[in-house]
């Protein structure tokens, strides 16, 4: 799902301070250089002289560091975002996958997208607007249809794999032991 509104906004925001916040260290960077340089070029270099040069040094070499560290992690990010993105279209067509290989009707299809989403009976039933004892034999079918003993097996046929590192898609109905729930 794409970021929305406020998350891009937010995200230019932070990427305005940025810059703003690299500016003024390059300023100040290109500030102690130049005022180093012109006291190491006189007659006289005394202590005072020596210590600026090395703080303009710390200073240059801490601004190059800190901006080659901002953008790796801003490419980290996206990456991250893209693998996210990924992720949650893959595990959709996944869930889909596994609902066609349980024979799930449409309207159970529905029903077990919700339940995974968290939504709970009654509020299912008032979002098809279906009656909750309508909902409830059809939350009834999926357990039976996919070998699950109820809700909490059923999201974590889901979450257990996603954990692991991947999500199967089973052929049949598949039961959970107690030692995996």
């Amino acid at each position: 799902m794409p970021p929305g509104p406020t998350v891009e906004s937010e995200r230019r925001r932070r990427k305005a301070a940025l810059v703003a916040f690299v500016a003024v260290q390059a300023f100040a960077a290109a500030f102690f250089v130049l005022d180093a340089t012109a006291d190491l070029s006189g007659s006289v270099v005394d202590i005072h002289t020596v210590i600026e040069a090395i703080i303009a040094i710390g200073l240059v070499g801490g601004s190059l560091f800190g901006v080659s560290e901002l953008r790796q992690s801003h490419r980290l990010i996206a990456s991250q975002e893209t693998a996210l993105a990924t992720a949650s279209g893959a595990l959709a067509e996944v869930i889909d996958r596994q609902f066609e290989a349980w024979r799930l009707t449409p309207a159970e299809r529905d029903v077990g997208l919700l339940a995974l989403k968290g939504f709970d009976i009654a509020e299912i039933a008032e979002l098809r607007n279906a009656a909750q004892g309508t909902v409830r034999a059809q939350m009834t079918a999926i357990y039976s249809k996919s070998g699950l003993s109820g809700r909490a097996q059923f999201a974590a046929f889901f979450v257990e794999d996603l954990m692991n590192g991947g999500v199967r898609a089973v052929t049949g109905p598949q039961r959970i032991s107690n030692d995996a729930a």
